[in-house]
Parts: C-alpha cells; structure tokens; sequence
C-alpha cells in the first residue's frame, strides 16, 4: 500500500510503502515522478521518499492520473493521512484559485474607492494605483511588479484592508531598508488605527513570544526568516495571515538558498499572498519560476511557461505611465594604461579557462570559482590598486609595476568629473560594486563633502552622521554634502534621491540587472518635474570585461521589458564616444550560465 504523508516537522511530503510493493508496477512511475520533480527529492530509505510539500502538490495532477491508471484509490491500495489529506484539500482550492484568478473580473474603480472610504483607508490612490488594485484584490493571490516610486506599498495595503476581515493579519517579509516605508505607510493611509508593524527579531524565543502576542501588523527580513522557519509557519498555521514578499526578486534562486526556501515553506499556508517587485526577473525568466510557485504552488510552472502563467496574475505601473522624462544616458570609454592592459591580458586567460571548467563541471565549487576571478576582473579594471593587498597573486612584479603607472584610469576620470559637477553646483552619486573603491572614493571626494553607503554602514536614526539614515539625510539637506558613494547591492533599494541629485557616475557594474536598474532609480522616479533632466555617465575601459557586462545587462533589460510588456525598461542605446577613449564569499557579480558563455566568448575574441 502506498501512503501518502505531510512531516510538519520539515514541511515535507512523504510516499512510503511497504517490501511487498516493491513488485507493483506503480511503484516505478510514483518513484521516477517524485525523484524528478525538484532537486530536493530524497530516497530517505529503501521504502520511503519525501520531497518539499510544494513539490509534492505540484505533481498532484500527475500522481492522481498514476493512481487512476493503476487503481490505486483511498482504501484501495492507498493510504493518506489526515494532514497531508487537509492540505491536499487546500491545494485543491489553490488550483481553483488560479482558475479563478486567471477569468476574475477586476473590482470596479468607483466601488474601490467607496470601500476604501467606508473602512477609513485616507490616501487617494492614483488613476494605476486604483487599475492595479482592482486587480489584484480581485485575486486569491497576486503579484505587483510596478516601477520604483509607483506606489507598490500602498498598493499591498489597499489590497489587505480590501481583503482582510478583522481577525486576519499581515506578515510582510522585506530586506531591512524597506522596514520603513511600511511604517510611515500603513500610518498615511490608516491613520485611524494608529497602529504599526511589529519588527520579527531578537532570536528565536524573542520571536516567538512576540508571535503568541498576536501583532496584526509583522516585518521580519528574509535572512531573519531564514533563522526561524518553522516558528513563523507554525504561526501561519495557527492564525488567518496575509504573507506579502516586498522585493520578491530575492527568492529567485529557489529551494537552492535558505532563504528562498524559508519563505517558500510559507506558500501552502496564508489566506492571501501578494509578491513585489519592479525587477522580477534580473536574470531570465527562471527568476519567475519560486515567485510564482510561492503564489499557486500547486500550479506546475517551468522556464518556458511561468511568463503566460503570471501574466493573469499581476499588475504593473511602468515609467512611462508615470510620466518621467527620459534619462540621458552617456557612455565614457577610456583605454587601461599600458601595464594595466599587460596585466589584464593575463588575468582574463585564467579566468576564461575558469569558464570553460565551470560550463563543463558545472559544480557549485566551480561556479563559486570563477564568480570569484570575474570579480576579481572587474575590480582590477575599475581600480587596480584593489588587488595590492591579495596574497598569492600570480603576477606579483607586474602588478608593482602596474600600480606604479598610478590611478587607474576610471578612478581618475570620476574624480575629476564629480569635483566639476560639484563645482557647477550639481550633487553627484557615484556607484561602484567593490566596497573598498566606496571607501577609497569617498576619501578622495573629502573636499567635496562625500559620504559613503554600504553594507557595513548600518541602518538607524538619520540624526547620526554614521548611519546609513544620517548619511542620507546628509546627502540631502548639507549644502557642504555634494557627493554620495554607494554600493548597488547597499543602496539600490529603500533610497529616494531624485529631489536632490540628477547626476550619477557608475564607476563599474556587474551581471546583476536588479542592482543596476534599482539603482538608476534612486533618482529617477515618481515626483521629478517633467522638465527635469536625469543624467547617468557609465564609465568603461575598452576591450575589457566592461563591455561583456553591457551587453548581458542590456540582454537581460530587455528580455524583461518583452516578459512585463513594458517598452520602457529598455533603456536607449547609449552612444560610445570614443573621444573619451572584499570578501569574495558575500559578493555577488549576478552570473547566470549564459553570462558566462558570453564571457568566455568575450575574452576569447579579445585575446
């Protein structure tokens, strides 16, 4: 007899059976079906197999024809125990919801806002504001990928008060940065509940006494989920929660990582789900694929169908919406100085051979390799004194001899363009991926007021100059503060410059499209006046990794404006004016594998 099993333990689906069925032809197909669906299946003895619960209810279609063709039925073969048999029965609502979701008709504009008055919700929302949330209110579960600035946190808290009843409670899972916008939202557009999130942290006991309080209103991180999976779901489980992921994009990787896999544990058990995020897909639309199974994860979904299976299910406010003017884009291409270019020549031969081993290993270990030498690539083209203090570097004598030639040419541009456009009056913020050129900038720019903003800069009261908030605030409101320097991994969410800076400098970028576009809009976004010029310079030396690194961002932007549907996420080409011719472990440069197919292709052309 085949006995099917939900382990809340580990939230996983269990399949055993017994020596006797080791002759009944089923068992090969059930056996083959659970081992293939996710690389989390595992044979855990020789009559029992168990895989993640929302693995397992995505193969229900499937399993439920097996059953048939063979037989197999409760009481007949097969057996399914009470709580795997009540979610597979929740699973099945979920499937219909899809269907449902997929033919909904959206809540019409003026009874959207009618109820939204009736229940005390004060912000007027906008003519998209109101299109998306009529939408997606009218939805089990959904997604909002609109542009930063377009008002994404408003709209989740319009769906759940347009949702929720009294007794049910929200669970935003969200990076640090973003903590508090929810606050200062939830207080604009409810003001008469004078209520707040409650912050999920303090480790595992602290966190589950706050639980056992009941907030209606809860923040915690995803590395913070990470930490505590099994308190939260039982919380889930427990009570009525809404379960909204804010950057949605940071569980792309899947049950690969810890944290996506905390949060996809969660996906069987909210009465409502809703998914954010304006760069859904920075890699390809594999990127899709855990978001839209944290939202019907009974719906099979693949690299090839999870675009046409989300389209019925989001939402989007794009920038021409919004009415933005254009950005002026501008590309500065330097040459490396001699030795410079000497040095590279024979660094990229051991990173292409690097390449080659991780396409044909494709081990973890190689690819965890090689994303270390291609940051290491990009580090020395954009500043090549970043790899004076490496141990053990295969070139020692010309590398003196290459930082004896100075500042690498791209540092050198970009302080001397930041000093002219603060001389001119105009703020600048300068973008580089490597914490010590942050540094490194900012100690140079120290005449022009600079300040500073990376992952070692912490969060905290924007009255202190030394946190992440008081360097901002600096930014902003200093006068003597006429430049920031910014890590895109750091800043490129949960920061709005665009009242005050129209000027930015990218002194390097890596594969990651997400940090690239998020951060091109922290000053580029909803509220500019329609005469404001924007202007972003991209600094690149020629012939190197730089331009391998454009051509896959600009690959990736536009596969995502095709899936989305939305013109204006492709940026305009930028025009080429030749007249202008840390720890390894924690970075990452964003490579995909057909990054590195480019790349090997790249530095072999060029060699």
């Amino acid at each position: 007899m085949l006995r099917i099993d939900y382990r809340e333990a580990d939230w996983r689906g269990v399949l055993t059976w017994d020596e006797a069925d080791e002759r009944e032809p089923w068992l090969a197909v059930v056996r083959r079906l659970a081992l293939d669906s996710s690389d989390e299946a595992a044979q855990e003895d020789g009559w029992r197999i168990s895989l993640p619960w929302w693995n397992f209810v995505a193969l229900r279609e499937r399993l439920l024809a097996v059953f048939k063709g063979y037989g197999l039925a409760p009481g007949a073969g097969l057996d399914i125990g009470v709580g795997a048999a009540e979610l597979l029965r929740q699973s099945r609502r979920s499937a219909d919801g899809y269907g449902m979701a997929r033919d909904a008709v959206s809540i019409p504009e003026a009874e959207l806002r009618e109820r939204l008055n009736r229940i005390g919700f004060a912000r007027a929302l906008s003519a998209e504001q109101a299109r998306n949330v009529s939408r997606i209110a009218a939805i089990p579960a959904g997604a909002t990928f609109s542009v930063p600035g377009a008002g994404k946190t408003t709209e989740a808290l319009a769906c759940f008060f347009i949702k929720a009843v009294a007794d049910e409670s929200l669970l935003v899972i969200a990076p640090k940065n973003a903590f508090a916008a929810w606050d200062e939202q939830v207080a604009d557009c409810m003001p008469r509940l004078g209520a707040g999130f409650v912050r999920l942290r303090g480790g595992r006991d602290n966190i589950a006494r706050v639980l056992e309080e009941g907030p209606r209103f809860m923040l915690i991180t995803y590395q913070q989920l990470a930490r505590v999976p099994d308190i939260v779901a039982a919380h889930c489980a427990r009570v009525k929660v809404h379960v909204f992921l804010d950057e949605s994009h940071r569980i792309k990787s899947g049950v690969g990582k810890q944290t996506a896999r905390a949060a996809l544990t969660l996906s069987h058990l909210p009465v409502g789900k809703l998914i954010m995020s304006g760069t859904p897909m920075p890699q390809a639309p594999d990127d899709l694929v855990p978001q839209f199974a944290f939202l019907y994860p009974e719906i099979p979904a693949t690299p090839e169908t999870v675009v046409d299976l989300m389209k019925p299910v989001y939402v989007r406010t794009n920038k021409a919406e919004l009415g933005l003017p254009p950005v002026s884009r501008r590309m500065v291409v330097l040459p490396m100085a001699p030795l410079q270019a000497e040095l590279y020549n024979l660094m990229k031969f051991e990173v292409a051979r690097e390449a080659a081993t991780a396409l044909g290993v494709r081990s973890k270990q190689a690819f965890r390799a090689l994303g270390r030498s291609v940051a290491r690539l990009l580090m020395f083209v954009s500043n090549p004194s970043l790899l004076s203090a490496e141990i053990g570097f295969a070139h020692p004598d010309l590398l003196r001899a290459a930082l004896a030639e100075g500042e690498g040419p791209k540092i050198r541009y970009v302080l001397r363009r930041a000093r002219v456009l603060a001389r001119d009056g105009h703020k600048v913020l300068i973008w580089s991926s490597f914490r010590r050129n942050v540094e490194y900038l900012c100690e140079r720019l120290s005449d022009i007021g600079a300040v500073y903003i990376h992952g070692g800069v912490d969060a905290g009261d924007e009255e202190d100059d030394e946190t992440r908030e008081g360097k901002i605030k600096l930014f902003h409101d200093d006068p003597n503060v006429m430049a920031m320097v910014a890590n895109p991994a750091a800043a490129g969410e949960g920061v709005s410059l665009h009242r005050i800076c129209h000027h930015a400098i990218y002194l390097d970028r890596t594969f990651n499209a997400a940090h690239y576009l998020q951060s091109e809009d922290r000053i580029h976004r909803f509220g500019l006046p329609p005469d404001q010029d924007t202007n972003i310079e991209i600094v690149e030396c020629e012939g190197t990794v730089d331009e391998t690194v454009r051509e896959r961002l600009g690959f990736k932007i536009g596969a995502m404006a095709e899936a989305l549907d939305d013109s204006s996420l492709r940026p305009d080409p930028i025009p080429l004016d030749p007249s202008n011719i840390e720890d390894y472990e924690e970075y990452s440069t964003g490579l995909a594998q057909e990054d590195i197919r480019a790349l090997l292709q790249d530095l072999s052309r060029r060699a």
